[in-house]
């Protein structure tokens, strides 16, 4: 799809959920636009299932960026959160920026700071 369709991004959304959508519903795996997360019991089942991800992408030409691939992980960052199987938790490198910010001295400064906060 074309870059700059105001509706790209829920039409990719819907598109990769209807291709993972068995994969959704057995609840270990989880698409938000083109990030896709995976969790797994056990490192046969990570395998297992990245193998089952594989041959969903490759019959419709889905390119999947090795560079931007992390496997095996206990931890990650997502969506500006530390997400593991015993805890979610706030980046604190999100924290830290917001932290750094100077005190709004003006109601622009205010609406200015309450945009950025909010991302």
């Amino acid at each position: 799809m074309p870059f700059g369709i105001k509706n790209a991004p829920a039409h990719f959304q819907r598109m990769m959920d209807t291709i993972f959508q068995e994969e959704i519903l057995e609840g270990w795996m989880v698409v938000y636009i083109y990030d896709i997360i995976k969790y797994s019991e056990t490192w046969e089942d990570h395998v297992q299932y990245i193998d089952r991800v594989l041959s969903k992408c490759t019959p419709i030409n889905l390119k999947i960026s090795l560079k931007k691939c992390n496997f095996g992980q206990q931890e990650l960052l997502a969506l500006g959160h530390k997400v593991s199987d015993l805890s979610l938790a706030i980046d604190q490198n999100k924290v830290a920026a917001v932290l750094l910010k100077p005190v709004p001295k003006s109601i622009k400064e205010m609406q200015s700071f309450v945009v950025f906060a909010s991302y």
